[in-house]
């Protein structure tokens, strides 16, 4: 693997530990606990699992034709700042429907644990595909900043997770 996607990877894969070594001793019932149209950590963690996974899946179709498209440039890094910086802030966005509509239950931390693990293996074997002439085609499409390329899409998964886990940590107090 390249060794900025290799470096990028690690760093998300870090985060991943760090949630999981968060919600690891929680009980299915307080895994589950939510508050009337509020989120439970489960629901909150399959919403990250599904973002990722259909990125992934996304992303694995556009790599199937990936010298047909273009580079990025100052644009795309630009869209990709403002994105991170929108992150980071505490505000709420509503998730894309086509994430809402493909996210499962999970019923205990075991089940999570399987699914993320799973979905970070797909990644991996993805970004093993990536030469480093292909690292600044526009193969992603963020729903709000648009097309990104790979380093850039994990980008915006890291930051997506990072956007989640202050609610995690919230909800963890409030168990």
């Amino acid at each position: 693997m390249n060794s900025n996607l290799q470096q990028l990877f690690d760093s998300l894969e870090s985060q991943r530990a760090s949630v999981l070594n968060e919600i690891k001793s929680l009980s299915a019932e307080k895994l589950n606990k939510h508050e009337p149209g509020k989120w439970s950590i489960g629901q909150i963690v399959a919403h990250i699992i599904t973002a990722e996974q259909l990125s992934i899946k996304y992303l694995a179709k556009k790599f199937q034709a990936i010298e047909t498209f273009e580079r990025t440039g100052l644009w795309e890094e630009l869209k990709s700042i403002t994105l991170t910086i929108a992150q980071r802030l505490p505000l709420k966005f509503r998730a894309p429907n086509v994430v809402l509509e493909n996210t499962p239950a999970f019923d205990n931390v075991e089940q999570l644990e399987k699914a993320w693990t799973y979905t970070r293996e797909e990644l991996k074997e993805l970004l093993n595909l990536f030469t480093d002439d292909q690292l600044n085609r526009k193969v992603y499409k963020h729903p709000v900043a648009g097309k990104l390329n790979i380093q850039q899409a994990i980008k915006s998964l890291k930051e997506h997770l990072r956007h989640h886990q202050p609610q995690i940590k919230k909800l963890l107090k409030e168990n």
